[in-house]
């Protein structure tokens, strides 16, 4: 068993940095105007160049999504940007548009290309049609399940593929979705997505509007429009033995804390996989790992049945039962204390735990001090304030609070 690519979202430097300390083999991000999310999650071209020389120095790659549907006008940005992102270099872009393609094949012929889940790639003769156009690697789509998954890896062998195995799951197929922009004129294929499949509903019937079919028992709403999240980590045995390359994890808007819990937490579970592949199984503490992040309850989609996916609970919105509450700035070894940047309100005797690529740490914030070395009883954000510790914390490793 070959060990596979652990790729991580970045939706800026701050969590690309998390990302690549807390274990993550590639990263990848989104380049301005191109790249369906919202503009809070891509990258500019300035930040994509650093990004990449701070990657390729700690062994990591970077892709470039520009997977957006595009239009006409988007076409001259993206005769522009293409040469510049291979100039960086970007290990590979991320793509869903065949005219994207076509553009990357004529101006940079030699820039690997992997194509997006949002292409919608379900069977083999598709894989091939897309190797005919010089596709590298494809991400599969999520309505697969292992079984398809390996019958494509067993018939082309040669081409690379991505799987998604934890993160937000999309009701619509292959993420295709119409309803932000039929309800908000905002276009989730532009990367403007407002989310309204996680708004409340009643399904009612035409002749009989005061009469609503509730499809939960609640009397309030159901959520058939919205997913329960994506979390295979119990099963990483069956997924890599369908023969991915690539286990990819959703979230380029999600929260630096949520990048690196789940990079640390597939880490842990990957390595231990690897080194005991007969004897694998999910410990229940990375569940845990996972549970404190925000989520709206597990899943495992797809992987396991033809067509089937989980809605949420009408109770459920989000879980999560920490939020970040600082990041480190330096260790004081002298002092045995680490000057840290607080994120979030911190009182004195708060329950702070320390996030290190190998460990959690608990802290005292009782003995919280400020920069001028006088106790004190709380910090706010942006706040710089000293918390002892026994041992070494890298730079931007994060410690996170209950949830208040």
């Amino acid at each position: 068993m070959k060990k596979p690519e652990l790729l991580i979202p970045a939706g800026n430097l701050e969590k690309m940095r998390t990302a690549i300390l807390y274990g993550a083999d590639a990263v990848y991000m989104g380049v301005t105007g191109l790249s369906l999310r919202a503009q809070s999650a891509e990258m500019s071209l300035a930040d994509l160049t650093n990004g990449v020389l701070e990657a390729h120095a700690c062994g990591v790659k970077v892709y470039a999504a520009i997977n957006t549907f595009a239009r006409n006008c988007d076409l001259e940005q993206a005769r522009r940007i293409i040469p510049e992102l291979a100039a960086i270099p970007i290990d590979a872009v991320i793509v869903s548009d065949p005219g994207m393609i076509r553009l990357i094949r004529s101006l940079e012929p030699h820039l690997p290309i992997h194509l997006s889940t949002q292409a919608n790639t379900t069977n083999a003769e598709a894989v091939r049609f897309w190797q005919d156009q010089g596709v590298k690697r494809i991400v599969l789509a999520r309505e697969l399940n292992l079984k398809e998954v390996g019958e494509i890896a067993a018939a082309v062998p040669e081409m690379e593929l991505e799987l998604f195995v934890h993160g937000a799951m999309c009701m619509a197929y292959s993420g295709r979705c119409y309803l932000s922009a039929y309800r908000n004129q905002r276009s989730a294929n532009e990367g403007d997505c407002t989310q309204a499949c996680r708004w409340e509903y009643l399904l009612s019937e035409l002749t009989r509007p005061g009469d609503p079919l509730v499809l939960e028992e609640d009397e309030r709403y159901s959520y058939l429009l919205s997913s329960k999240d994506l979390c295979l980590i119990d099963h990483l045995p069956e997924v890599l033995a369908s023969g991915v390359i690539s286990l990819k994890i959703e979230g380029r808007m999600k929260s630096t804390h949520y990048v690196a819990a789940v990079s640390r937490t597939y880490r842990w579970a990957l390595d231990a996989l690897m080194q005991k592949k007969e004897y694998y199984r999910c410990d229940p503490q990375w569940m845990e790992e996972l549970k404190k992040i925000s989520n709206r309850g597990y899943t495992t989609g797809f992987a396991f049945a033809e067509e089937k996916i989980n809605e949420t609970s009408p109770e459920i919105k989000y879980l999560q039962t920490h939020e970040l509450a600082a990041t480190v700035l330096q260790y004081d070894a002298a002092q045995k204390m680490i000057l840290i940047s607080v994120r979030n309100h911190l009182v004195a005797g708060d329950e702070v735990e320390l996030l290190l690529p190998d460990d959690t740490v608990t802290i005292d914030t009782r003995l919280m001090v400020d920069t001028e070395g006088n106790q004190i009883q709380k910090a706010n954000n942006d706040n710089q304030v000293y918390l002892p510790l026994t041992r070494e914390a890298p730079i931007g490793a994060l410690l996170r609070q209950k949830v208040k």
